[in-house]
């Protein structure tokens, strides 16, 4: 039995040096030696601030875009959702919530009838905005989690993933409110997960334990981890063409993961800016990584240099809490602690 063991280890030792001979060949590039090779055609600026909606009493600590790429909703310590139509400024709703605790928000993208939220109640509440009346209550509960909800996503209008300070992410039936699968690899509380663009059975998940890792759906496991963060990373984000992963983390550093060369290619840090990143978005084309942090700004970098952020002019006054692109990808907005919401363009 001892001599199996021993053989056993030994197999695994090839092949883990074989898995890394594999990915040094791979990561063959950064995004930094493609930069110095030529010139890159200029970023457009500015950015400017083109809309303000006011209209929450508490901190805004989540928002998403519906798939119109017209109306967001928001999620506030004053309990209340807000859906917004972000051209006009006009609030078309507003959902009191059970639990002012609230920590995110999304929007179902292909109808736009469903709405998630959850926070330390620990319960994922799906609201059907069609159905709603003035004593709104939530079409469904999907209660499993021995957590705080970090962040929920829609898969589909009849799936939802969740991540949560117990460690796991859970993709749910909604209509049955079952768990299909639960995630449970990290080791640390999950801060944050997005769906990839291209293929809706993949996700990628964020983690106090310093890692992001890509699930697959079908098989229910995870199929890569990444690591290079220092401490918690708090956001996560799918770059548009599904291929990469962008993380932003406490140790004050976004960094850039290819899925195909299993590796970073890009780290966007300055010795400027010591805090931490708290959301992160990418442009539709993917030329711009947008930031949220702690000193109340908003970093636009770009994905293909190493060079320093540009702040967008006019910044929040408290902490950037939340922030994404929406579908068309010509409009950006953040949410923060400072009760405010920006459009920028």
């Amino acid at each position: 039995m001892e001599e199996r063991i021993a053989a056993a280890e030994a197999e695994v030792a090839t092949l883990k040096e074989q898995i890394e001979n594999v990915r040094k060949q791979k990561k063959d590039s950064s995004m930094g030696a493609v930069n110095d090779k030529g010139a890159l055609r200029e970023i457009r600026k500015p950015i400017k601030t083109r809309r303000t909606l006011k209209g929450h009493f508490g901190k805004v600590y989540a928002m998403h875009w519906a798939g119109d790429s017209q109306t967001l909703v928001s999620a506030s310590q004053d309990g209340k959702m807000i859906i917004w139509n972000a051209y006009s400024t006009n609030k078309v709703q507003a959902i009191p919530l059970r639990s002012s605790w609230v920590m995110t928000c999304a929007f179902e993208q292909s109808k736009g009838n469903l709405i998630a939220c959850g926070g330390l109640d620990n319960v994922c509440s799906i609201y059907n905005i069609q159905q709603q009346s003035t004593n709104a209550r939530a079409t469904k509960e999907l209660v499993a989690h021995d957590g705080y909800l970090s962040c929920c996503r829609f898969v589909d209008e009849g799936h939802v993933l969740t991540s949560s300070g117990d460690s796991s992410c859970i993709y749910w039936d909604v209509s049955s409110g079952e768990v299909l699968k639960s995630f449970t690899d990290h080791t640390g509380d999950v801060m944050s997960l997005a769906i990839s663009p291209e293929n809706n059975n993949i996700f990628v998940s964020g983690s106090v334990d310093t890692t992001a890792k890509i699930w697959d759906l079908r098989i229910g496991k995870c199929v890569q981890t990444h690591t290079g963060h220092t401490e918690d990373i708090n956001s996560v984000a799918f770059f548009p063409d599904g291929f990469a992963v962008g993380t932003g983390s406490d140790d004050s550093s976004c960094r850039l993961f290819d899925m195909r060369c299993y590796g970073e290619v890009n780290k966007f840090e300055s010795e400027k800016i010591k805090c931490g990143i708290t959301s992160l978005a990418f442009s539709k084309s993917g030329r711009i990584m947008f930031g949220g942090y702690d000193d109340f700004n908003t970093y636009a970098w770009d994905t293909l240099a190493n060079q320093s952020a540009t702040a967008l002019q006019g910044p929040h006054e408290n902490r950037v809490s939340c922030l994404g692109v929406n579908a068309k990808g010509d409009a950006l907005c953040t949410g923060s602690w400072d009760t405010n919401l920006k459009i920028w363009a």
